[in-house]
């Protein structure tokens, strides 16, 4: 395994990036209207649930209060970012790429033209070893080898982009012309100008978006892949699939009477459910559209990444 992981490296250092002007793609915003909508919550866990699942926040209080917001139009993607949008990035931008792409084979999209002269041997250690492929390898020939690396390379491009820190997110968001979105406005995206409890409407369903319950092969399913998961303004996979990073430090609410030695300006704020967040006893409360979480902004997990947004005028 250290052989092919020296490989890896070997062919990254021979990599020669393009000019950094050169914009990246950023394509797939919609349009969220300037006006009203409901922002929080006044829900309170009566029966102490919290407690008995294990969680150190209590649950719902810093949500509170539920409000009135007035926010001016923005565009924010439909979608998360993808790993080839951040590929892209890393190219044109000469960024560094997520520590997991080394892992996981996909930093070899990026150098297909050196795959293609391995030999056999070497290309079937690559898709048993690194792309960890459940095919026999032992009768495959250099063609089919190189097919089977392009097929799953071309399946990781469709997945939400992971392992990236809230600077990375940051970055790549001013790179492309935009910003990390705020609260506000993420949680407007997600919950409609009436604040849907879901992103698609008031009642908990189960299987309406990627939370951990159905497998996919890397735990995220590409983007897009739940239409149920879709809100009013047609933002899709607002409520599962990778949690997502948003601009603001983890701060009270205006009005809030709930302290934490949290606030400050320690933790920035993620957003919205994962295939992989706490588990699935409690989907159902990750999944709403009110609910925080605050990270350390340096952290990197399997199951968060981003999107972006930008001002409309």
């Amino acid at each position: 395994m250290f052989k092919l992981f020296f490989l890896i490296i070997v062919l990254l250092l021979s990599f020669q990036a393009v000019a950094k002007d050169n914009a990246v793609e950023k394509t797939g915003m919609v349009l969220v209207p300037a006006g009203e909508f409901i922002m929080g919550s006044n829900k309170v866990d009566e029966k102490k649930k919290s407690v008995g699942f294990g969680n150190v926040k209590p649950w719902y209080v810093d949500e509170h209060p539920k409000r009135t917001v007035t926010l001016a139009a923005y565009y924010i993607d439909q979608y998360e970012v993808t790993n080839q949008q951040y590929r892209e990035y890393v190219r044109k931008a000469e960024y560094k790429p997520p520590t997991q792409w080394i892992e996981s084979g996909y930093i070899l999209g990026m150098k297909m033209n050196m795959v293609s002269e391995l030999d056999v041997q070497r290309l079937r250690k690559l898709v048993s070893k690194v792309f960890k492929l459940d095919i026999d390898t032992r009768e495959m020939n250099k063609e089919q080898l190189l097919d089977a690396i392009k097929t799953r390379l071309a399946y990781m491009d469709m997945l939400p982009v992971t392992y990236v820190n809230w600077y990375d997110a940051n970055a790549f968001c001013k790179f492309t012309g935009g910003r990390l979105p705020t609260e506000q406005e993420w949680e407007k995206a997600a919950r409609g100008n009436a604040g849907n409890e879901f992103t698609w409407g008031n009642t908990w369903k189960a299987g309406m978006s990627n939370t951990g319950e159905e497998e996919w092969e890397d735990g995220v399913a590409p983007a897009g892949s739940y239409k149920t998961d879709i809100s009013a303004f047609k933002v899709i996979d607002l409520a599962g699939n990778v949690s997502e990073w948003v601009d603001g430090w983890y701060q009270s609410y205006p009005g809030s009477d709930y302290k934490s030695e949290d606030f400050g300006k320690l933790y920035k704020v993620i957003r919205g459910a994962a295939w992989g967040r706490e588990g699935h006893y409690a989907i159902s409360l990750f999944q709403r559209g009110a609910y925080r979480f605050n990270l350390e902004p340096q952290s990197t997990h399997a199951d968060l990444g981003f999107r972006c947004a930008k001002g409309a005028s």
